[in-house]
């Protein structure tokens, strides 16, 4: 994933710059950037890995060095940005979130074009952020730019430049896959990714873009410079999983849907007569905590915390760069609470349940631990497709994902035919894909929440809510 966050102030931003990307570090591990602009000193620019260190502990150093009253930041999952560019329309830093299927092909439909080179970072790619820039680059300004580049990107691309004039332009992704948010002070304007990350720098909320639209902002306001388009298809994900519980996405907030969800998924089960028998209801911490509150509330059955994240030295367990050594840091980070384990039967509630190695081992850890029974319930359907529009739940093969490779042992190819049938759990097929992953992963019982409980959760108009993950429907 990744996320961005800029300012443009009559005072200094360095510091509300350096907090509002802080704030975005739970989108992404690679890298982080910021780029300040000062009417009299122009452009300074820092780009760190943030593999192995977090974003703060990285960029302190650097505030110093920091002055201007304008600038962009992020957290990015892939290349390292912000980049300076400098091009017929002038002198920008931009910054890009989303995901380019085709950059080889507009890769060398540049070098056709008369195009000389880019630079190749060590594994031979391009960078994703200095090929947007080249598309924008042949536009004749930067709204003409910004719209070639989203309609040639098989993907998505949302975005933020600081021009030399020391304005901000944000876009949205022309199918608003992710959000864009401004918020305004008595000096400035800002905009994020995170609603929560302005509120605590004293910024209220002003405006929310709409899929495919451009704004400017300076000190003195914003201002629509392309409209909004009519098609919306935002990330569902943003609720049940990435986003911050504190933030809002079109007006529903993170933690009320993932409460609302758990309750919906209780009552379901409730209908059909398949509450299970348990002690406790519990959530797979963090995101998976107040689906399983939702759950509990609904139930009646009470909530506990069995075992608990220790987080102050890997406060991510996908911090590691291989497998391996990420699957020892999840187990070492999970600490039982023997009096919540012991002969007792537990029902958990996770986010989603993508390639389910980690699961495995929870439930191995919670056997060993002296658990009774173990039981199981995915906050959303099971995942069939790798994303090809945000870096969530991308997988070199959708064979990665649990559901897929389950559907394939079960069926072959021909299973590929039928995965609609298998995501529903009210199908003979949707049963069986349940009892295999269940029985894989060693669950007593294992629930998905339902496509249709999974958008009554989230509340605003299904089809402008982005559902490929589940049913491959773009």
């Amino acid at each position: 994933m990744g996320g961005f966050f800029g300012a443009v102030s009559r005072r200094d931003v360095t510091l509300d710059i350096f907090f509002g990307v802080d704030y975005h570090s739970h989108l992404g591990t690679r890298r982080g950037g910021m780029i300040i602009y000062d009417r009299e000193d122009g452009f300074q620019r820092q780009i760190h890995s943030i593999e192995n260190t977090p974003f703060r502990t990285k960029f302190e150093k650097d505030l110093r060095d920091f002055h201007g009253q304008a600038g962009i930041g992020c957290i990015s999952d892939t290349d390292p940005q912000p980049l300076m560019v400098r091009s017929h329309l002038g002198v920008y830093a931009i910054t890009t979130v989303g995901i380019i299927n085709n950059a080889d092909e507009l890769v060398e439909r540049h070098f056709a074009q008369g195009g000389n080179h880019f630079m190749a970072m060590s594994s031979g790619k391009v960078n994703s952020t200095e090929l947007v820039a080249a598309l924008i680059n042949q536009g004749s300004d930067f709204v003409d730019g910004i719209r070639r580049a989203q309609e040639q990107i098989d993907g998505s691309l949302t975005l933020l430049i600081l021009t030399e004039k020391g304005e901000i332009i944000a876009a949205r992704d022309k199918m608003g896959r992710l959000p864009v948010l401004v918020g305004r002070n008595e000096d400035g304007c800002c905009v994020s990714f995170e609603s929560f990350a302005y509120q605590k720098l004293g910024y209220r909320n002003a405006y929310e873009l709409g899929p495919r639209e451009i704004v400017k902002m300076d000190a003195n306001g914003w201002g629509t410079i392309s409209p909004a388009g009519d098609k919306m298809r935002i990330c569902a994900f943003l609720w049940t999983y990435y986003g911050y519980p504190n933030s809002n996405y079109e007006g529903v907030n993170v933690e009320v849907m993932r409460g609302r969800n758990g309750h919906i998924m209780a009552r379901d089960e409730r209908e059909r007569g398949a509450l299970p028998d348990v002690d406790y209801v519990a959530g797979v911490p963090d995101s998976g905590v107040p689906h399983a509150i939702g759950y509990s509330n609904e139930s009646g059955i009470p909530f506990a915390r069995p075992f608990v994240k220790y987080t102050p030295t890997w406060p991510r367990s996908f911090m590691p760069t291989d497998q391996t050594t990420r699957n020892q840091v999840a187990k070492m980070k999970q600490i039982p609470v023997p009096e919540l384990i012991e002969g007792k039967k537990l029902l958990f509630v996770d986010d989603s349940i993508v390639r389910g190695t980690q699961l495995r081992e929870t439930v191995e850890f919670l056997y060993a631990s002296g658990a009774k029974e173990v039981h199981m319930r995915s906050a959303c359907p099971p995942i069939m497709y790798g994303c090809k529009f945000l870096n969530f739940s991308r997988s070199n093969s959708d064979m990665e994902l649990i559901a897929r490779k389950t559907v394939y042992e079960l069926e072959g190819d021909e299973g590929s035919e039928h995965l609609e049938e298998y995501s529903d759990v009210h199908t003979e097929r949707g049963q069986c894909l349940l009892k295999s992953i269940q029985e894989s992963l060693g669950f007593d019982s294992l629930g998905y929440q339902s496509l249709d409980g999974l958008l009554e959760a989230i509340g605003i108009d299904r089809d402008k809510v982005c559902t490929y993950c589940w049913n491959g429907k773009e």
